[in-house]
């Protein structure tokens, strides 16, 4: 017997795997995103209606960093994939306590909206609208927001989440001599 054949009877009656075993089920994204508003928009051309679609999307990692994105294209996934890239680009990294709470109250505003995020130990997360999403994939926790704005713009409610988180600033600690 030659030494191919011998190879050849050891796996004989074997089911042969036809397919390469995946190494890891999909790689795990480094971001989570969420998408807050969706539009579909038109505009009114000389040959009839053109359809577009808007996108605004929270990007974090849920370990302190998050960004918020918009993108607008001809179809919805190249509109999230353009809204992804803009969040990534205007992310920020929130200065959070060993509990990943904040430091301190914080109040912003970003066109009509208006927010106030303040501590909340042991509630969890009290949020709202696009502003509890922000603050979810920034990876916060025991966290009250509120808005005082009328507004329904999710977009506009997503970015002065962000803008008030910006403003935290990080407790240096005393030592007590």
């Amino acid at each position: 017997m030659t030494e191919e054949n011998k190879l050849s009877d050891k796996n004989r009656g074997k089911r042969q795997n036809r397919r390469p075993a995946r190494r890891d089920a999909r790689a795990k994204p480094e971001f989570d995103q969420k998408i807050v508003s969706l539009r579909r928009v038109t505009r009114v051309m000389a040959g009839g209606r053109r359809f577009s679609f808007s996108v605004c999307l929270v990007a974090g990692n849920r370990k302190g960093m998050v960004g918020v994105g918009q993108g607008k294209a001809s179809d919805t996934p190249l509109a999230i994939e353009k809204a992804f890239r803009d969040a990534r680009k205007n992310m920020i990294t929130v200065n959070a306590t060993k509990e990943m709470s904040i430091p301190h109250e914080v109040e912003a505003k970003y066109a009509a909206s208006r927010v106030k995020i303040m501590r909340a130990p042991g509630k969890g997360i009290l949020a709202g609208s696009s502003v509890r999403t922000v603050l979810e994939l920034a990876g916060l926790r025991e966290v009250g927001a509120k808005l005082f704005s009328r507004s329904k713009n999710n977009a506009n409610n997503a970015y002065v989440a962000i803008k008030a988180l910006r403003q935290l600033e990080t407790t240096k600690i005393r030592n007590k001599s």
